[in-house]
């Protein structure tokens, strides 16, 4: 049973606990009132008046256990991430041919950037990012996010023909995710890094509407820092203070070949013979 499950019992049992208080209370008025000596009935009144104290008391600790008292537990056990397994790449021996003719070389276009992912440290959030909260940075422990898919193009839904390679030149990038156990309020931030270097970002507070899970999530990038450039990039979401996905993409710088201009000049001058 996790935490929240374990807030949820213990407000219950206090609201349980009210009513039999309450109930206890009920009876004991009762008996005072057929109770003729003065001694004994307000005694029986003391004791219901204490019972209904209580079971005031209970009701006030079983509306405060969901709010407030999730967010002790959490600052007293903070919950801990758990990373996702990334899978390694097993590399397959090829068969190498000798050839037997020599080939003239021909021009081959040769990409500046290579989709080789780099290896990167365990994502945190900058202090300058912190600065710009405005909301409660202790997420749900259960919230879960789907792998980013990167596209030039989203359609409200999900991403049009998502890849991880992309050429220039860019206009905007969009990285869909879904998502699940969401707490509306909570900062969550998304950060758009090139190369190691930030480039761009954005972080509010999950919106209401969003709601708790559902489909069609993204995070967009229009105008990163010195614009789009060939790169590696990778994109961090955070709720609060703990990140909870990475995807990566790159982009290459343009690979189409221009077409030649201009006009070739096929004319020909004719040479005068001489007669003898």
């Amino acid at each position: 049973m996790d935490i929240r499950t374990g807030v949820i019992v213990l407000a219950l049992f206090a609201v349980l606990g009210a009513f039999l208080s309450i109930r206890g209370a009920v009876r004991s008025m009762q008996t005072a009132r057929r109770i003729s000596f003065y001694s004994l009935r307000r005694r029986h009144n003391a004791t219901a008046w204490r019972l209904l104290i209580f079971a005031f008391f209970l009701i006030v600790v079983a509306f405060w256990f969901p709010t407030g008292g999730a967010q002790v537990i959490y600052q007293v056990f903070p919950p801990s991430a758990t990373p996702s397994l990334t899978p390694t790449i097993t590399l397959t021996p090829t068969i190498t041919l000798t050839p037997t003719m020599t080939v003239p070389p021909t021009l081959t276009v040769t990409p500046l950037v290579s989709n080789t992912p780099t290896l990167t440290s365990t994502p945190f959030l900058p202090l300058a990012i912190e600065a710009l909260f405005a909301g409660p940075v202790t997420p749900n422990p259960d919230s879960v996010f789907t792998a980013i898919q990167f596209s030039t193009e989203f359609d409200g839904v999900n991403s049009v023909n998502p890849k991880t390679v992309f050429e220039l030149p860019i206009d905007t990038m969009y990285g869909g995710f879904d998502y699940n156990n969401t707490l509306p309020g909570v900062q969550w931030s998304a950060l758009w890094y090139r190369n190691g270097e930030l480039v761009c970002y954005e972080t509010e507070p999950w919106r209401e509407a969003w709601g708790t899970g559902g489909i069609g999530g993204y995070t967009s990038c229009s105008s990163p820092l010195g614009g789009w450039q060939a790169g590696n990039y990778e994109v961090q979401i955070f709720m609060g203070y703990e990140w909870k996905v990475v995807g990566r993409f790159t982009v290459l710088e343009n690979l189409t070949p221009t077409a030649p201009t201009g006009t070739p000049n096929l004319s020909t001058t004719e040479t005068p013979t001489a007669t003898p």
